[in-house]
């Protein structure tokens, strides 16, 4: 029976055709092939081989391979699959996110340049005339022949040494060749070597457990690692990474956010400066020329560790061995655009499929992964004390309503008890991490006489006044307006700016702390290739004696000097229209404290906040997890929300309010008929963000204990269900942002 593939085709559509295979060609699922579309030749990616459909058309035959050998290997493919399965996501996304379009030959190449290299040694008759009738051509050989490879035409002289290459490669004693040349994301650091420590007997418990993890036979169960912060979790990484190495397996490193690559990438290259070249970085920051080569590397088998953000689960690593997944609980994790999968439950995924270990690290991890241990699908190990004997800092709670009755209802910035702190450990020539996760000079322009608020043309949120750009900025869409004079809806000369954010900050901290060498991370500041590198690097040589930064800075950085961490506003995250809200805040409240006090000295923690009696503030003050964990279980049970059941958030949107709701409204009644046994279905709504891009937004909620049900119950009504050509509907199982 002849064979057929269904390819996907490169490009920015999800076009998918069926081509017949010669019989010269040995395609598998996962190979490159170059194809006819129309009148001109493509190339795409084959996604299943099959027998040809019977029929009265012929297909067309591919022309042919790109590469011989698949770009995805056979797990990876499983890997598809399981998602195309769960998700409920379309096989051809899901490899448009296993393969990058830089790999697909959209966008990306190998970079080289002219190199030349000994071809036919001349003899030494000939040298000897050379020496004195063309120096030139003399010293080219003379450097060719002590290097014993090929050298760039650059090196050699550029342009000015075209002239005695052309002789030399017309007299056969040269060649010219082109040189492949890797795009190294790190080139120019370098990297102090490291030696492992001493573990601690919790420490050396977690390696204990990742050993007998990694020289199982059978499928090992996923470990949880909850260690406190500056317990010393990434030495366990490193060290783990050793004994993979040791048995000839690869590893995989997950980071939530571009942000914690740099310090990792540094640990990890500092530890195996041996293998430097065999580290392999892959996260969205990296040129499309970095990541093609990077990528390669991978695949070829050239690099054995892989350090990125969530994406890097899909790197091609043969023989993998283990995945860790630090700060496990990060949404950051969860991919918000098609294929809305989940990296942590893919590692977990990923492993099984490959028989390999998996250790999830976090100082909070997150309610689904504690619950998964008590239900025993993952051993979990505690690290209770910090490596360097080091007590957690003390947390105080400075209420916010006091503070602004002081300062007369102008925004209070830094209490009194904060700027005192500071001052000490400014003079004590200390450091200082100010974490405020708003970033912009103002949250919003209003005008008091009318209340109105300036708004974006596009999204339903006020627009956020920059300073430094003079324009009021959308965070959703990036809309930008320029700043009335007068209220747009009084003509009242008396609008006003409300609120806060980090450009305001660091300007009212220079003021009060002229001295202080102040130094902001935000997207605005980190826009530039390496700022973000650059600004670590020179807090860690203590050229910065204050930090503020967005969340960025509120996890997996250390600084030893840094005794004290300040929250200029806690209540930021707390009252989202997210039953997530109190565990998100006590998380990050949990880890940006963890900044302060992992060096000799000790550390204090300041929360400036409105609520301060909030359950989320009060358990990150005494570092009580435990605590936490309980009161929010006991209410996700009776409420019935994950971790006991699993949620899918459908959303409609459209340009035309009406047509979203009806849309949605029509898919909720198809929904609630046959709806299966306990699945509960919620009622259509606005979205908390009503509008967003000039699209109006509309949700429900169907909720479960089984995840596949769901997905299979959500798919059959979508793809039996017609919408409008302007609404756009999707599911997200699982989802994380219910905004």
């Amino acid at each position: 029976m002849p064979l057929s593939a269904s390819v996907l085709i490169d490009g920015p559509s999800e076009l998918v055709f069926d081509y017949a295979i010669p019989d010269q060609l040995k395609v598998l699922p996962g190979c490159r092939v170059r194809i006819p579309l129309r009148n001109r030749p493509a190339t795409g990616t084959v996604l299943r081989v099959h027998e040809a459909p019977e029929g009265d058309f012929a297909l067309r035959y591919l022309t042919d391979l790109v590469d011989p050998e698949p770009l995805i290997t056979p797990e990876l493919l499983k890997l598809a699959e399981w998602i195309t399965s769960y998700y409920g996501t379309p096989l051809e996304q899901v490899i448009r996110s296993i393969i990058p379009s830089s790999i697909r030959g959209e966008k990306g190449s190998s970079k080289t340049r002219r190199a030349a290299l000994i071809d036919k040694p001349p003899s030494e008759e000939d040298l000897t005339i050379l020496a004195k009738r063309a120096k030139r051509q003399h010293a080219i050989l003379s450097l060719l022949t002590a290097a014993s490879k090929p050298i760039p035409i650059t090196e050699l002289g550029g342009t000015s040494a075209a002239s005695s290459l052309k002789s030399l490669t017309e007299k056969g004693w040269v060649k010219l060749i082109d040189l492949e040349v890797r795009r190294d994301p790190d080139s120019g650091e370098t990297f102090v070597p490291t030696q492992p420590l001493t573990l601690n007997p919790e420490q050396d418990e977690v390696l204990q457990a990742v050993t007998k993890s990694l020289n199982s036979e059978e499928p090992p169960n996923p470990i949880l690692l909850h260690g406190i912060t500056g317990s010393g979790k990434t030495e366990v990484y490193l060290q783990s990474t050793q004994k993979a190495l040791d048995l000839g397996k690869n590893i995989i490193v997950l980071v939530p956010e571009i942000a914690l690559a740099p310090q990792t990438v540094q640990r990890f290259k500092a530890r195996f400066s041996e293998m430097v070249d065999e580290i392999a970085v892959l996260h969205s920051n990296l040129s499309q020329g970095e990541r093609f080569d990077e990528w390669h590397r991978i695949r070829s088998g050239k690099a054995r560790i892989v350090i990125g953000a969530r994406s890097a689960i899909f790197a091609p690593l043969p023989n993998l061995g283990l995945i860790i997944v630090d700060e496990e609980h990060e949404p950051a994790y969860k991919q918000e655009n098609p294929p809305k999968y989940h990296a942590r439950d893919l590692a977990v995924v990923r492993c099984r499929l490959e028989k390999c270990s998996v250790l999830l690290g976090s100082a909070t991890p997150s309610l689904e992964s504690y619950q998964n241990t008590l239900a025993g699908k993952y051993e979990i190990i505690r690290m209770n004390e910090r490596a360097d004997g080091a007590s957690l800092p003390l947390t105080r709670v400075v209420d916010m309503r006091i503070e602004s009755r002081k300062q007369k209802g102008r925004d209070a910035i830094l209490s009194d008890v904060l700027r005192a702190s500071i001052d000490q450990r400014l003079e004590a020539n200390q450091q200082v991490i100010l974490f405020l996760n708003r970033r912009g000079f103002a949250r919003s322009l209003q005008c008091p006489p009318c209340g109105h608020v300036i708004q974006c043309n596009h999204c339903a949120i006020p627009l956020t006044y920059h300073r430094a750009d003079e324009r009021l900025v959308c965070h959703i869409c990036g809309h930008q307006a320029i700043v009335p004079k007068l209220c747009p809806e009084c003509h009242d000369p008396a609008i006003r700016f409300q609120g806060y954010g980090t450009e305001k900050a660091e300007t009212i901290i220079r003021k009060v702390f002229p001295s202080a060498k102040v130094a902001r991370l935000d997207t605005d500041t980190t826009r530039r290739k390496n700022a973000l590198r650059d600004t670590l690097r020179d807090f860690r040589a203590k050229k910065i004696n204050i930090l503020l930064g967005t969340q960025m800075i509120a996890k997996g950085l250390d600084f030893p000097n840094v005794t004290l961490v300040g929250v200029l506003n806690a209540d930021l995250s707390l009252y989202a229209p997210d039953f997530r809200a109190g565990e998100r805040t006590f998380q990050l409240l949990t880890q940006v404290a963890g900044r302060a006090g992992r060096g000799a000295m000790a550390g204090e923690v300041i929360i400036q906040t409105a609520t301060p009696h909030s359950p989320s503030i009060q358990f990150a003050r005494h570092h009580d997890f435990e605590g936490f964990v309980d009161q929010e279980l006991e209410m996700r049970r009776q409420f019935g929300y994950p971790p006991f059941t699993h949620l899918a958030l459908l959303l409609a949107r459209s340009s035309h309010e009406r047509r979203a709701e009806f849309t949605l409204q029509t898919l909720h009644r198809k929904l609630a008929e046959n709806l299966p046994d306990g699945i509960t279905l919620g009622d259509p709504i606005p979205s908390p963000l009503t509008k967003s891009h000039s699209q109006f937004r509309f949700q429900l909620l169907l909720r479960g204990p089984n995840a596949r049900a769901l997905s299979r119950h959500l798919n059959k009504i979508l793809s039996a269900t017609p919408t409008p050509e302007d609404v756009i509907v999707t599911a997200d199982l699982d989802a994380y942002d219910l905004g």
